[in-house]
């Protein structure tokens, strides 16, 4: 279990203190829902959870499989509803891999992404199409 504790410190800011390692963030609310966008808002932390957690898991399995995905990018887009309650409801993410298409690893990296366990863990609800483009 990893506690993370958040001191609220108004004006719609908060300070989150990661337990185990003390590194700190700050959080904001979005320009479009009353905040003035000086940090991540909580639902950028959850497109920043997703993306983070494609890069981790298939850094693992590469690591596994001897292979080095340094230089690897994910851009992760949030998109939030129209209508109340308001919520994420999108997260299409692209994930840029610095080898080639041919690579043999292609399709256990690709499964390995998709089954994050952020990916595991969002509600059916929030679509979150991933594109992959092997680069190397």
């Amino acid at each position: 279990m990893v506690n993370i504790s958040i001191k609220y410190t108004g004006d719609l800011h908060c300070d989150a203190t990661h337990g185990p390692s003390h590194a700190k963030l700050a959080t904001d609310a979005p320009t479009d829902n009353k905040g003035k966008g000086e940090a991540f808002s909580p639902t950028d932390l959850v497109a920043t959870a997703l993306g983070t957690c494609i890069s981790t898991t298939m850094g693992i399995k590469a690591d596994e499989l001897g292979v080095n995905l340094k230089g690897m990018t994910v851009n992760v887009k949030k998109e939030m509803s129209k209508d109340v309650p308001r919520r994420i409801v999108a997260l299409p993410s692209e994930v840029h891999i610095p080898l080639p298409p041919t690579s043999p690893h292609r399709e256990v990296l690709e499964r390995t992404a998709l089954n994050c366990p952020v990916h595991k863990s969002l509600p059916p609800e929030i679509k979150r199409p991933t594109k992959f483009f092997w680069e190397g």
